[in-house]
């Protein structure tokens, strides 16, 4: 083994051996992967738990968001994920967001996950519109 070789295996292990630290025992280290849900404000979901990602009030979720309350993806498992971007300092992403508020998305990317926390560094972003939503829309 020449020297290159021991000093890239050498930081490859320290590496292996610093994620747990560096992370958590129960929190993973980003992964990529692709999430389903509703694009829609945080406060509803949290206050209302009768909301979920496919019955869920659309005036209330737009108004809420065009008020300026924070954006998520609400999965229909219940969790909530923030999105964010995968530099420092993060940036907004409501723009992004905001033409897909109380439409199911399909969402790409980096996920975080800590303390029961996730977020999203989104990629790429489509609505699925074969979901059937209860949108109580008059």
């Amino acid at each position: 083994m020449n020297r290159s070789t021991r000093i890239a295996a050498a930081f490859a292990a320290g590496l292996f051996v610093c994620i747990p630290f560096v992370y958590g025992a129960d929190t993973p280290p980003p992964h990529t992967a692709a999430i389903e849900g509703l694009v829609r404000d945080v406060a509803c979901p949290m206050q209302n738990h009768d909301s979920t990602a496919t019955d869920f009030n659309l005036q209330c979720a737009q108004a809420c968001a065009r008020s300026g309350s924070p954006l998520i993806i609400l999965t229909k498992a219940g969790d909530i994920y923030f999105p964010i971007t995968d530099k420092m300092p993060d940036t907004s992403q409501r723009q992004k967001l905001m033409p897909f508020v109380g439409k199911y998305v399909r969402a790409s990317g980096q996920v975080f996950e800590r303390n029961g926390t996730r977020a999203i560094a989104i990629t790429e972003i489509h609505e699925l519109k074969g979901v059937r939503l209860n949108s109580k829309a008059e």
